[in-house]
């Protein structure tokens, strides 16, 4: 709100909006970042960003260590949850290893994208330009200092390259980064089957989301009908990865068609894998409901993949967290459909993309995101699912409902049919 990071007129809403679009790493916009906010605000929105991909809690314990202080057990407890972290043992080093490989990841990547921006804009600026989008795709945040995204490179190898793996390398989280690393250093003798599971689900949902484009949209002449085949191959991989996990466009989404908007709404669901940056029901918890609906079918009472079994306890909670959130969606997409009176599908899109802080949008018939069309009452139920997205299904409805106590009573189980 301060007229430095500002120009023109900042209602207090739509600066909660960008604020909390921002540490949520969503990308939904209601003011146009280059145009409305000036380097002061763009440099404020790039800080929430990178602590929004962190984590509130890894960030203020990274510099308790820095300085050298004690972290205490509960401290050590919180910070085990924000990252996903197995056990107790070796936290603190892996929270120095992840803010080394954060710091090396976002560093190549901001040297790659300055030198293509340089081609196009003086350094100091193409300077700028490459940390803020280098930052943005690791945070899988979306965030563009282009007023088309990124629609001016759209046959850009280098861009359709960088910006995808740097989002894909944010969204896989740093458990699986860290795994492969040492399984290529030959200090893991074997993969686990998280890593195992995030790195199939992400690879199929990739290549799925891909083919849907493409077969959709080969002939559609609002969308990928007047570009060449080179170029609808780049686009399709360019939004396969980003309309699951970041928010970065190199086409415009009002032009597909509500085939391929409804599709979205799954992946935009699934979003990353645990312990990253990216938000959703997690590509984790959608393979176990998958594996246990596919055990279930097939009549088998214990579930197992890559020749490990499967908790029971752990798919009844994947089918859990799919349940709950796609209850909070339903009911804030209709809810948004009631009150602003605009297309249920666009408004369905919207808050999929928001719940999953995913960050693309249907648009506004401009360069704003489609929520900039809502009522103030119609921003606050967006910013509430960004938030929802970005704590977690689970811990959100805890903060809710609370976590009840564990019963020492076990009662006759009781027979129902199915």
């Amino acid at each position: 709100m301060l007229p430095l990071a500002h120009n023109g007129h900042l209602r207090f809403i739509d600066a909660v909006f960008t604020a909390t679009s921002a540490v949520c790493v969503t990308g939904l916009i209601v003011k146009d970042t280059p145009v409305d906010f000036t380097l002061f605000g763009q440099a404020i929105i790039l800080t929430l960003i990178q602590l929004g991909g962190l984590g509130y809690m890894t960030a203020v314990t990274f510099m308790a260590v820095m300085r050298k202080q004690k972290i205490g057990h509960r401290d050590r407890l919180i910070l085990k949850e924000s990252l996903n972290y197995p056990g107790m043992d070796g936290l603190v080093r892996f929270l120095k290893i992840v803010f080394t490989s954060i710091i090396i990841i976002e560093a190549v990547g901001m040297v790659i994208l300055t030198l293509r921006f340089w081609a196009d804009m003086p350094f100091g600026k193409a300077l700028w330009f490459g940390a803020f989008h280098a930052i943005s795709a690791f945070n899988n945040a979306g965030f563009s200092l282009f007023r088309d995204n990124m629609m001016g490179y759209r046959g850009d190898l280098v861009i359709n390259l960088a910006i995808p793996f740097l989002v894909i390398l944010g969204g896989l989280g740093y458990m699986v980064l860290l795994e492969i690393y040492n399984f290529q250093k030959n200090r893991i003798v074997r993969i686990s089957t998280h890593t195992k599971i995030a790195l199939w689900m992400s690879g199929i949902l990739i290549l799925l989301g891909m083919f849907l484009l493409l077969s959709l949209e080969w002939n559609n002449p609002k969308s990928f009908g007047s570009l060449s085949t080179y170029e609808k191959i780049l686009a399709a991989w360019f939004a396969s990865v980003n309309y699951r996990t970041a928010g970065f466009n190199t086409i415009d989404f009002s032009t597909l068609t509500d085939s391929n908007l409804f599709f979205a709404t799954f992946f935009m669901m699934t979003g990353g894998s645990p312990g990253g940056t990216a938000g959703g029901i997690k590509t984790t918890a959608v393979a176990l409901a998958l594996i246990g609906v596919w055990y279930t079918l097939r009549g088998e009472s214990s579930a197992h993949i890559f020749r490990r079994s499967l908790s029971s306890y752990q798919i009844n909670k994947a089918y859990a967290v799919i349940f709950v959130a796609s209850i909070y969606v339903v009911v804030s997409t209709i809810i948004l459909s009631e009150v602003e009176h605009l297309p249920f599908l666009r408004i369905l899109f919207e808050t999929t993309s928001a719940f999953g802080t995913v960050g693309v949008s249907t648009g506004n018939g401009g360069v704003l995101s489609y929520s900039a069309l809502f009522s103030d009452w119609g921003k606050i139920n967006i910013i509430v699912l960004m938030l929802m997205g970005r704590v977690g299904v689970f811990a959100f409805t805890i903060i809710i409902v609370g976590k009840a106590a564990e019963s020492r009573i076990k009662y006759a189980e009781g027979k129902v049919i199915i």
